[in-house]
């Protein structure tokens, strides 16, 4: 399961490597913001303080239910209402007892003792974290994007990770599935793990995100994007501030990049603006703009304002040490012998 940072060598050298980033006696100096009007911390180098440990959980979907189409806030009562579900449904969840599963069928996963998948709507209310396009659905695939989707290796693809046919090789499945990199940016909560540590410097700001720990370093220094050639999962962060905002602009994506349940199918024209501004003591605003014509018949847009956390941050222990990959490619072998053997 999840083990502490420092019970983790891997874990460990993260918590250097970023605790290097922070300066000694970091204390924060209030001004006003001219944007909210209200005191958000700063760093002694003059910047917003956005340091601290966020979190992105919330109830609220990506895509606005299509039966509530023309509703782009909820009221309180609504809200509150909805709130009220979650936590009687996580409590139903918690007293089931174990049911056990049919031999060859789905083995299930963790229990709801394990799930962190928020309780809340996002502050706003807003019926869905896309607010542009207004419906607050995601645009249409494009016609290219669409035949990528229903390709035969693409669904020879979804076969094998869905256990329908033997995987050839570990390659075959995604990077989530080999526990190197999970979230995607922009990052939208799952069942758990929705945790991110911030840190920053007058050169750089850190982003950790508790789920596989990986670390987004964010040069601040004007620096060029690398050259084309050299793409990466992750892409190429750049920030810069805007007054009490941090433009992050993203490009430079190889094709292991991945948004949500989009895999695979999204292209090196891909292009991510996100934008983090401190409203206040506790609220992280985080908003991102999606650009890939490509894939999408339009840029889109969310909001997904973060709470902050007291923590601690965990280790995503992925697979207990990766042998789930192992025990999945010895499966993959003993189907082929027995289709061979004919049993």
């Amino acid at each position: 399961m999840r083990h502490r940072f420092l019970t983790s060598l891997c874990g460990f050298g993260v918590v250097v490597m970023v605790a290097a980033l922070v300066p000694p006696a970091v204390t924060a100096q209030p001004q006003r913001s001219a944007v909210h009007g209200d005191l958000p911390p700063r760093t002694p180098w003059g910047h917003p303080d956005l340091q601290g440990i966020w979190s992105n959980a919330t109830i609220t979907p990506l895509e606005r239910p299509e039966e509530i189409a023309d509703k782009e806030f909820l009221s309180a009562e609504e809200a509150a209402n909805l709130e009220q579900q979650t936590v009687t449904r996580n409590e139903q969840l918690l007293s089931q007892s174990a049911q056990r599963t049919e031999a060859g069928g789905n083995v299930g996963a963790y229990n709801n003792f394990w799930m962190d998948r928020g309780t809340t709507v996002v502050s706003t209310r807003r019926t869905s974290l896309i607010v542009d396009p207004r419906n607050g659905r995601l645009p249409s695939l494009t016609q290219e994007a669409q035949e990528r989707v229903t390709s035969p290796e693409a669904q020879r693809l979804v076969d094998v990770r869905r256990g329908r046919f033997p995987a050839e090789s570990w390659e075959q499945f995604d990077l989530g599935e080999r526990c190197i990199w999970y979230r995607g940016i922009p990052a939208f909560p799952t069942g758990y793990n929705n945790n991110y540590q911030i840190v920053q410097n007058s050169d750089y700001v850190a982003i950790l995100q508790e789920h596989i720990n990986e670390v987004r370093m964010i040069p601040l220094d004007g620096r060029p994007h690398i050259g084309q050639a050299i793409r990466g999962y992750m892409g190429d962060s750049r920030g810069h501030w805007e007054g009490e905002t941090l433009v992050v602009e993203t490009t430079h994506f190889n094709d292991e990049a991945f948004i949500r349940g989009f895999r695979g199918i999204l292209t090196e024209a891909l292009h991510v603006v996100e934008r983090f501004t401190r409203i206040g003591s506790d609220t992280l605003d985080y908003e991102f703009t999606v650009d890939d014509p490509g894939t999408w018949t339009r840029p889109w847009s969310g909001s997904l304002p973060m709470a902050r956390i007291p923590g601690p941050i965990f280790e995503y222990a992925c697979h207990e040490g990766n042998y789930g990959m192992t025990n999945i490619l010895a499966g993959s072998r003993a189907q082929e012998k027995a289709a061979k053997s004919g049993k």
